[in-house]
C-alpha cells in the first residue's frame, strides 16, 4: 500500500481506502485475501510479509490501515469482536495489577470484569470516572497499571475528561484506554488527549451496516505492552475473518458522511425530546444541560454522537410499553447502524444493572429525523393513553 499524499483530508482518504487498488487486476475496490498459508522463498525466508493467516491478513491489513489513520495512530489491530479487543488490553496486564474502570459501561465488558478479570487475577475498582476527584482517589500510584474510560458511557452518556484523566493515569505510572465506539474518531481522538490505548467495537458506526461483528484497537506507540497485545491476538486466533474485514473497510469508506448524520439526527432528537409531554429526561452530551456538555464540546468534534436516551414519564411500564409500540424504529439490540435502534437497556443488563428502569436506549441512524421523530411521539403517545 503506497503512502497517500500529507494534504488529503480524513474524509477523502477513507473515501479510497487510503487509495488501496488491485495491482493485478487495477479494481478499484481491493479484492479479499482469504488464504491461509503462503510460500516461502527458496531461503525459507517470508519476502511477501505473510507467514500464516491467525496472525496476519492482507484485507485485514488494509481495514487497519484506515483506522490507523482515522486514529492519527502508527497502528491499529482488528479483533473478532468488540470484546476480544477490549480484552485483549486486559489480558496484557499481569495478575496483580490493580485496574479502574467507569461504575457505568458498557455491560458485557463490565461483567467480564467483575468476573473473568478477577480470576486472572486483576484487582478491578469501578467508580464515577466523570468524577475527576473521584478518578484521582481510585489510582494507586504504582499499583494501577491501567484506566480504563467509555466516553460517552452506554447508556447514560456520561462524559469524562480525556485529557484529565490521562494526567491522572500517567501521574502514578498507570496506562489510559479509551473506549470511543459511541464517538467514533469523526468526533473524538482519544490519543490525541492523551490516552495510550483507544478502543472500538468496529460492529457498530465503523462498520455502520449491522452485519459484521469487529473490534479495533489502535496506540498511540509500539511499545512493550502493545506487543503483548499484537501476541496476545496472534497465539489466541483472535484476529478478524477477511470477508468481516472486507465489509469493514466497505463501512469505513463512508464513515465521516454517516456519523456526522447520525450525530445531527441525535442532536435534533435529543432537542425535540426535551420538550416531550411523556419523556421525563433526554440523556445527550449536545444539549446544555448535560452535565458533561462543557468537556464534550471542548474534546468533541463536529457533533455529539449517534447515541441517546430518555427517561419515560410513568416508569418502567411506560417505557416498555412505547418501546413495543414503536413502527420505525427497530426493537432490537446493537448500535450504530443506518437503521434507527430502540432498547429497553434494563432488561437486557438484568439483575445488579445501573441503568434506571423507566430508560430507553435510542441509536439514531441515517433515516429522516422528521419521520423518527413523529414515530416516536406516537409511541409515547399511545403508552400514555
Amino acid at each position: 500500500m503506497s503512502t497517500p499524499p500529507a494534504r488529503w483530508t480524513k474524509r477523502t482518504l477513507a473515501a479510497q481506502a487510503m487509495g488501496t487498488t488491485d495491482p493485478a487486476t487495477r479494481a478499484v475496490v481491493p479484492p479479499i485475501h482469504v488464504s491461509t498459508t503462503y510460500l516461502r522463498d527458496p531461503d525459507n525466508a517470508y519476502s511477501s510479509g505473510y507467514v500464516y493467516g491467525r496472525p496476519d491478513n492482507a484485507t485485514v491489513r488494509e481495514a487497519e490501515a484506515v483506522i490507523a489513520m482515522l486514529e492519527e495512530a502508527p497502528s491499529a489491530l482488528l479483533f473478532g469482536s468488540g470484546m476480544a479487543a477490549a480484552t485483549a488490553v486486559f489480558m496484557a496486564l499481569s495478575p496483580g495489577d490493580h485496574v479502574v474502570a467507569p461504575r457505568v459501561m458498557y455491560w458485557a465488558l463490565r461483567s467480564w470484569l467483575m468476573t473473568e478479570a478477577t480470576r486472572w487475577g486483576l484487582e478491578v475498582d469501578f467508580v464515577e470516572t466523570d468524577d475527576l476527584d473521584a478518578l484521582r482517589a481510585a489510582v494507586r500510584p504504582g499499583r494501577t497499571k491501567l484506566v480504563w474510560l467509555e466516553t460517552p458511557s452506554n447508556p447514560l452518556w456520561t462524559i469524562t475528561d480525556i485529557a484529565a484523566a490521562a494526567e491522572i493515569a500517567h501521574a502514578a505510572g498507570a496506562r489510559l484506554a479509551v473506549d470511543s465506539t459511541c464517538a467514533s474518531p469523526i468526533h473524538t481522538r482519544p490519543l490525541s488527549l492523551g490516552a495510550d490505548v483507544v478502543m472500538h467495537a468496529a460492529t457498530k458506526i465503523l462498520n455502520g451496516h449491522t452485519d459484521v461483528v469487529a473490534g479495533a484497537l489502535a496506540g498511540r506507540v509500539q511499545d512493550e505492552f502493545w506487543a503483548r497485545i499484537v501476541s496476545i491476538r496472534k497465539a489466541g486466533g483472535a484476529i478478524l475473518g477477511p470477508f468481516e474485514a472486507f465489509l469493514l473497510l466497505r463501512g469505513l469508506r463512508t464513515l465521516p458522511l454517516r456519523a456526522a448524520a447520525q450525530a445531527r439526527t441525535a442532536q435534533a432528537l435529543a432537542e425535540r425530546l426535551s420538550g416531550h409531554a411523556h419523556v421525563a429526561r433526554v440523556l445527550y452530551p449536545g444539549l446544555p444541560q448535560h452535565p458533561g456538555h462543557d468537556v464534550a464540546a471542548r474534546q468533541m468534534e463536529g457533533g455529539f454522537g449517534y447515541m441517546l436516551s430518555i427517561q419515560v414519564s410513568g416508569g418502567e411500564a411506560a417505557a416498555i410499553a412505547a418501546a413495543a409500540r414503536v413502527g420505525l424504529w427497530k426493537r432490537a439490540t446493537s448500535l450504530g447502524g443506518v437503521e434507527s435502534l430502540i432498547e429497553h437497556r434494563a432488561s437486557i443488563e438484568g439483575a445488579g444493572t445501573p441503568c434506571p428502569p423507566d430508560l430507553l436506549r435510542l441509536s439514531a441512524g441515517i433515516e429522516d429525523p422528521d419521520d423518527l421523530f413523529t414515530d416516536l411521539d406516537e409511541a409515547l403517545r399511545a403508552a400514555h393513553a
